[in-house]
């Protein structure tokens, strides 16, 4: 298992750390790779009850590590990519998720599917997928506007700008805003009080508040998986790419 994830499991929280600093926690496939397993040990495991991802008190996540991304784009429903968030969306136990610093792409949406978010008052959001030519994903076209409203998710979406853990905490993207050194204790006492619930009334009531509504999710989350995956392919990506690469401005008037 790659060592840009940390997987440590104690007292029946198993806690999935981003160990990237360096490159902003930006996520490689073999990272994916890694994070999907962990979820899938996590669920066979009786003996863990909660999950949590943490990142550093600077910086969450920045996304897709782009030059790793070009190399080995997501070709198929079955790449690493698309395992971890069919598998993080279908997670039946608790799962919480401490932000600290920048949350980009799917820093972001991955926390859509997380039962409880506590960011540091640091934390910034942002899914810039069109400035990228790309589109949403991990459901994220049909979850947005479901918790900001529409012309909310407009702007977020269409816009790609990021918005603050105040901002998050108002449109119930992050239960608590905490000063960033508190954030992965907070998050740690909060996956510890679950712990000691019973698994099978957490199983079930998280079940029940998704139950639902997953197979739409899923559904979603494969659609927006096919059009990522053409447009991945097209002009305005490849633009998009090159420009972040050689560190200019991209030209979309082509596109």
């Amino acid at each position: 298992m790659t060592q840009d994830i940390l997987v440590h499991t104690e007292a029946g929280v198993a806690t999935i750390t981003f160990n990237r600093v360096d490159k902003k926690n930006s996520i490689t496939r073999d990272m994916y790779a890694a994070m999907a397993d962990a979820l899938q040990a996590a669920k066979d495991d009786a003996n863990v009850r909660v999950v949590v991802f943490q990142g550093d008190v600077a910086i969450f996540s920045a996304g897709n590590d782009i030059g790793d991304f070009l190399q080995q784009p997501p070709a198929a429903q079955d790449s690493p990519v698309f395992r971890f968030l069919r598998g993080l969306a279908a997670f039946p136990k608790p799962v919480i998720a401490a932000v600290c610093g920048p949350a980009v792409g799917i820093g972001t949406t991955m926390l859509l599917h997380c039962d409880l978010v506590y960011a540091g008052d640091n934390a910034a959001f942002s899914m810039p997928f069109v400035n990228l030519g790309l589109c949403p994903e991990a459901a994220s076209s049909l979850l947005v506007p479901q918790m900001l409203g529409y012309h909310r998710a407009a702007e977020a979406l269409l816009l790609g700008e990021p918005f603050m853990a105040e901002a998050a905490l108002e449109v119930g993207l992050a239960n608590r805003v905490v000063p960033p050194t508190e954030c992965n204790a907070y998050a740690q006492a909060q996956a510890k009080k679950l712990a000691a619930k019973p698994l099978s009334s957490l199983i079930e009531t998280k079940r029940l508040m998704k139950g639902g509504q997953m197979a739409r999710v899923l559904e979603v989350m494969a659609e927006e998986g096919e059009s990522f995956g053409r447009m991945l392919r097209e002009p305005a990506a490849r633009e998009a790419f090159s420009a972040f690469m050689e560190k200019r401005k991209p030209d979309f008037s082509q596109s």
